[in-house]
């Protein structure tokens, strides 16, 4: 069952360990198959060197396992929540990447300082509210899901593809599988490349013309940037 998404979905896992966004286990990668309703997802918890393709998880939008003889991630239900609530994803990858994480843990949003951020991303990467107790206590997974949905209120899911989970680490998406991986690998930079230059001059502004110029000339309706 989905053989070729179980392919990409592994393969993507791998690249988050090739790009070293991810130490031990500390991450996983889904990818939706709209049509059918079904997510494949890493397994928890198994090594990156050990793992198989055919051991990638199939499960329904309620989380039931559907085939597969391991668990799915634990953090299914977070990826589960944000398919439900962004019709146009199909992938989401979550790491716990030094810079990104980092930022994550500070709790603040990822100002957008410089035109590499806003190649990819039209705003500041914004980071989640404190959990609250019964968030924490009961359906954890699914209520992290739901507070990066709450933030995304008012903010546009493909515009901004990925959030800051407070005291936690980062989320990301895109419309396929290997574009979540690749803004995973975005904002690890461009947190690392921010918290240089703020060290360098705290008091740095950035020229919002810059910002609608670099973001819309990659993803406007205009946009010119690389071939057609």
């Amino acid at each position: 069952m989905l053989a070729d998404l179980k392919e990409l979905v592994f393969k993507a896992n791998l690249d988050l360990v090739r790009h070293k966004l991810v130490l031990f286990t500390w991450g996983n990668a889904s990818a939706i198959d709209r049509e059918q309703g079904l997510i494949v997802i890493k397994p928890s918890g198994v090594e990156y060197s050990e793992m198989r393709a055919d051991q990638m998880v199939v499960v329904d939008l309620e989380g039931n396992i559907v085939e597969g003889k391991l668990r799915p991630s634990s953090d299914t239900p977070t990826h589960l929540a944000l398919y439900k609530a962004f019709s146009t994803l199909g992938g989401i990858v979550h790491n716990h990447s030094t810079y990104a994480t980092a930022w994550a843990q500070a709790g603040v949003d990822l100002p957008i300082i410089g035109t590499t951020h806003a190649d990819y991303f039209s705003d500041a990467i914004p980071c989640t509210r404190d959990m609250t107790e019964n968030e924490v206590r009961n359906a954890y997974e699914s209520e992290t899901g739901a507070v990066i949905v709450e933030r995304f209120a008012n903010l546009n899911p493909i515009h901004i593809p990925g959030v800051l989970v407070k005291n936690h680490a980062p989320f990301t998406w895109g419309k396929t599988i290997d574009e979540a991986v690749h803004n995973s690998v975005v904002l690890e930079e461009i947190a690392k490349i921010a918290f240089i230059a703020y060290g360098v001059n705290p008091n740095l502004t950035m020229n919002p013309l810059l910002t609608e110029k670099h973001f819309n000339r990659k993803h406007g309706a205009n946009a010119y940037y690389g071939q057609k």
